[in-house]
């Protein structure tokens, strides 16, 4: 019950409503910048959200934006191993499958922060290391 009264209650500068919204637009962005680039830029977005928000469930959020961008590092870097060793045929198969895994939980992703502002998206099927 704490817990719940300490992520709605009102701030000085920030009603409820206003804190709602922006927790909605800020969670979506962070998951949302996967699709910015896969380099740096991409996981550096929702670092610099985490380091800079106050709001615990934004934080979440990022967390789980920021070990799914670790894992799509991670499973690309497999594949393309496998590729190299398969003269490319295992990554005709897979690649497909990483491509779709890595926009359809994006997307997913996005459209959960926006219509559940209040919860955290959780990833399926991936490390959490951070």
């Amino acid at each position: 019950m704490n817990q719940i009264y300490s992520l709605t209650r009102k701030t000085p500068s920030h009603s409820i409503l206003e804190s709602v919204v922006n927790r909605k637009w800020i969670s979506a962005f962070a998951h949302a910048s996967v699709f910015i680039s896969t380099l740096i830029l991409s996981i550096g977005i929702p670092l610099f959200i985490y380091l800079d928000s106050e709001d615990l469930i934004v934080k979440e959020n990022t967390k789980e934006a920021i070990n799914f961008h670790l894992n799509l590092w991670l499973y690309g870097a497999a594949i393309a191993f496998i590729s190299f060793l398969t003269f490319g045929i295992v990554g005709l198969v897979l690649f497909p499958i990483w491509f779709l895994y890595h926009w359809g939980l994006s997307i997913w992703a996005v459209i959960y922060c926006v219509k559940n502002p209040e919860r955290v998206f959780h990833y399926p099927l991936i490390f959490r290391l951070f």
